[in-house]
């Protein structure tokens, strides 16, 4: 809906980031609004007669009643094309480099700046020719935008027709026009590279396909026992300390995507800043170019407007769908959506809305679940059929690490994987502190086939077993607890020793080390299968007589702790030399315990 004349109001009550202005009449919900003498950024979320009521995006002192309110006629949008990627916005898309340039490290009130830059030239290759037909989501041309990343220029959605003019290859700027499409009623419809679309509205697509893909995260925790599919929803819920963002920062770092949009939402400062340092300075794993060729961050602090941070995860959506459409897999991190629910939280209490559980308003199940029904792999708008997906990972910081909270257990019950960061593992330096006894993914079954076919064909089981042992420790802990290990037999002594080893050697992961912060699934593989061939010699052993005490001076332990360490093309190597190594070790503890106890 575009409006002729903007609709002009006057402020009459202002409370915090809400504001209600009177003489509204004729304003569209989520309509953004130029609010008082500053301008600042604001959205109406109530009408009621001529009254409306809007969420202004920044910092309201100062504001005075009686002060204009000025209509757009537009819906909160982000702009959507080349040169999006790489940059670092914040939670409605004002590009944070460019603001710093003119106005310093922090934004002044009212300053705004176009999201994507407006003289740049991008070299622009046509895929139609004139007279072709088109629908909405087909491909027009292509622009490199990254050495990662080929933006493909779409149809906009609803648009379709004959193309009537199509740009020739060359140098144009977003805002020049690349191509005219004649509708079926004679109409022309100008497109340009850039697309604008309302943050709140999902982009359409056809189809919404199962999962059957694995979100690769090369962590190994998450990959073995707790795996996310392409296109699957995850939370990370976990206390303070716990690693939540340093999990988040490797999955943004590592995860098999195309396409990484990172939301820091209400996140201290400290910690976006490590952020902003680190990833500027990562490699991608598989081109070694810069990481952020492919990557666009959000940084809403703590410190920034709340009702931006409410914004924020519809921001960041709204650009991974974008890419999806093209045909590409995305991750979405969003860190934290508790502080995206207590910006809800405060917004509903200045609205004067009956609150629910813990303050939080009623409707906090409701706009989670549509923030995270947004994932899925699905078949694109377009003439020729693409595949794209958004898979949605997010943090959640429950007080106290309480996950019986109203945050938690209204994100559980959309979800399909629940990593639970453990502060007691924190506690033990053990990271990702994800415990592996209360954690489960729901892809599971699904994605059995594609690790039989793709890792190995005894992946399930060797899964399997490893997790029946670490039950199993949990068992002989209690009895440990209650009577001391002295008092258990030789084999279940053993069972703790090897699920230690699964623990320490193999869950444990080292997020800063240049080898173990990444881990293919062959490695995975690899390593798990060593540690169970261990567990089954050492079973062997003590069936023949040989005391636990001397198998765990065995030498090749300390190899098989040091394999995380291996570099991923030399593990194979290492593995077989682990296995021999052991055989040998074995065999000659067999042969000392024959000769020192001859038979009778």
């Amino acid at each position: 809906m575009v409006m002729n004349m903007p609709v002009v109001g006057k402020i009459a009550r202002i409370a915090g980031p809400v504001v209600v202005a009177k003489g509204m009449r004729g304003s569209q919900m989520f309509e953004l609004v130029n609010v008082g003498d500053l301008n600042l950024i604001g959205e109406i979320i109530r009408l009621q007669e001529d009254l409306a009521t809007i969420q202004v995006y920044e910092e309201t002192s100062g504001l005075r009643p009686g002060e204009n309110v000025v209509g757009t006629g537009r819906l909160l949008s982000v702009e959507l094309g080349p040169g999006i990627l790489t940059q670092i916005y914040d939670g409605i898309q004002r590009p944070l480099e460019v603001i710093k340039s003119s106005s310093g490290a922090f934004i002044a009130r009212g300053l705004t700046a176009p999201a994507l830059p407006r003289e740049k030239k991008w070299n622009f290759k046509p895929k139609v020719k004139v007279g072709g037909k088109v629908v909405g989501g087909d491909i027009l041309g292509e622009v490199s935008e990254t050495a990662l990343i080929t933006h493909k220029v779409m149809v906009p959605p609803g648009v379709e027709g004959e193309v009537d003019y199509i740009a020739a290859e060359g140098e144009y700027n977003i805002e020049e026009v690349i191509a005219r499409i004649r509708d079926p009623t004679g109409a022309l419809h100008e497109v340009q590279m850039m697309q604008r679309w309302p943050v709140r509205k999902p982009r359409p697509y056809k189809t919404k396909l199962d999962p059957v893909q694995p979100l690769l995260t090369g962590q190994r925790i998450i990959d073995t026992f707790f795996p996310i599919v392409k296109g699957g929803t995850a939370a990370i819920p976990g206390g303070f300390g716990t690693g939540k963002t340093v999990t988040q920062h490797q999955l943004a770092q590592w995860a098999d995507a195309k396409v990484i949009v990172y939301i820091g939402c209400g996140e201290r400062g400290n910690e976006m800043t490590e952020m902003l340092e680190r990833f500027p300075e990562l490699r991608d794993p598989k081109s070694g170019r810069p990481l952020m060729e492919r990557t666009i961050m959000i940084a809403n602090t703590s410190n920034m407007p709340v009702a931006a941070r409410e914004a924020s995860v519809y921001t960041g959506v709204t650009i991974a769908e974008y890419f999806r459409d093209m045909g590409y897999d995305v991750a979405l991190m969003a860190d934290s959506t508790s502080r995206w629910a207590e910006a809800l939280r405060e917004i509903s209490g200045r609205l004067e809305e009956m609150p629910g559980e813990e303050g939080y308003p009623p409707y906090l199940g409701a706009r989670l679940a549509e923030f995270y029904e947004r994932a899925g792999r699905v078949v694109t708008l377009g003439s020729e059929e693409r595949i794209g997906s958004v898979s949605i990972i997010g943090a959640v910081s429950p007080p106290g690490g309480d996950f019986s909270e109203p945050v938690v257990q209204s994100t559980l019950r959309i979800v399909k994987v629940f990593w639970a960061l453990d502060t007691a593992l924190a506690y033990r330096r053990h990271f990702p502190a994800i415990n592996w006894l209360t954690s489960y993914s729901l892809y599971l079954e699904t994605l059995e086939d594609w690790f039989k076919k793709n890792v190995a064909p005894d992946w399930s089981e060797l899964r399997r077993e490893a997790m029946a042992l670490l039950q199993k420790e949990s068992e002989l802990l209690e009895i440990v607890r209650l009577v001391g290990p002295d008092a258990l037999p030789e084999a279940d002594r053993a069972t703790l020793e090897v699920t230690r080893m699964i623990r320490e050697d193999y869950l444990m992961q080292h997020a800063y080390h240049p080898v173990d912060s990444y881990c293919s699934t062959e490695k995975m593989y690899l390593m798990l299968k060593t540690i169970l061939y261990f567990n089954q010699k050492v079973k062997e052993a003590i069936a023949k007589g040989i005391p636990l005490v001397e198998i765990l001076r065995l030498p090749v332990r300390e190899d098989i702790a040091r394999m995380k360490l291996v570099p991923y093309e030399k593990i194979r190597e290492a593995a077989e030399e682990i296995k021999r190594k052991l055989d040998e070790q074995l065999e000659s503890l067999l042969k000392g315990r024959e000769v020192a106890v001859p038979a009778r």
